[in-house]
């Protein structure tokens, strides 16, 4: 397969990419993962960003980060009884990424489709990192996954996502604020110490090439066009072939709504 990633990829910090003179060869498929503090708004850019590829005409799957059913149960369980502690937290979330990595992802990708993932093993590194896991354990865990060919790291300001977050709502989750911690017992201000540890190690990860930092400010429909334009920037779309309407894996994945495991189990 021909690299689809341009030449010029290197990150300049903006949301934009510097001229360079390295390209990242893609063995099979296209994969893009989406990263950002919570209330980034990075979600919604990932689900545009999915709509506007499959709009046109390219095989697309979306997957979200804690999303698999089979480890739902035991997330519900530990946190419902508040017995979570970060290396276990970790752990549920590295066994989440495997289950959707073997089922989703990669069958996707070898088949030369494009993966949209709405969070990364850098959610990992970030979130479990700010409750002290180290970063050995973490990239460890997550070492059977191949790197992303470009992450979008939507940046906002830590006190713009926690004003969205928490905006008409009377508290916080108990992990989503970070009690788990004990760094205090007010959910609003252990929350403000979890997002600012997490941004801070965001900020160190975007000093890979391969993140490209999104300006995450603006209406919705600016951000998008912020995002397709480094899309089209960095990756040679029109070398993506379409989707063949015979092909019954193709067209599966096209609508993106199937159920792997169903898929699994015929086979």
């Amino acid at each position: 397969m021909n690299s689809i990633v341009k030449e010029s990829a290197v990150n300049d910090g903006r949301g934009t990419l510097a001229d360079g003179d390295q390209k990242f060869p893609i063995s099979q498929g296209l994969l893009i993962a989406v990263e950002g503090m919570d209330g980034s708004g990075k979600s919604t850019q990932a689900m545009l960003l999915f709509n506007w590829i499959r709009a046109l005409g390219l095989p697309v799957h979306h997957t979200e980060w804690n999303s698999s059913p089979v480890v739902a149960a035991a997330t519900k369980a530990g946190k419902d009884s508040k017995r979570l502690k970060p290396q276990t937290f970790h752990l549920i979330h590295a066994a989440d990424f495997a289950d959707r990595w073997s089922k989703q992802i990669e069958p996707m990708l070898e088949v030369g489709g494009i993966v949209i993932c709405d969070r990364y093993k850098f959610t990992a590194m970030a979130r479990d990192g700010a409750r002290g896991v180290e970063r050995e354990i973490i990239e460890s865990n997550y070492s059977f996954a191949r790197e992303p060919d470009i992450t979008l790291y939507f940046d906002i300001p830590p006190e713009i996502g926690y004003d969205r977050i928490v905006k008409g709502r009377p508290t916080l989750k108990y992990y989503e604020a970070g009690l788990d911690m004990g760094w205090t017992f007010d959910p609003f201000e252990s929350y403000k110490i979890l997002q600012s540890k997490i941004k801070a190690i965001y900020d160190g990860l975007v000093e890979d090439e391969r993140i490209v930092r999104v300006d995450a400010l603006g209406t919705v429909t600016e951000v998008q066009s912020r995002v397709r334009t480094l899309i089209k920037q960095y990756v040679d779309i029109e070398k993506i072939q379409p989707i063949d309407e015979n092909d019954r894996m193709a067209e599966m994945i096209r609508m993106s709504s199937f159920d792997w495991g169903t898929l699994e189990e015929g086979q």
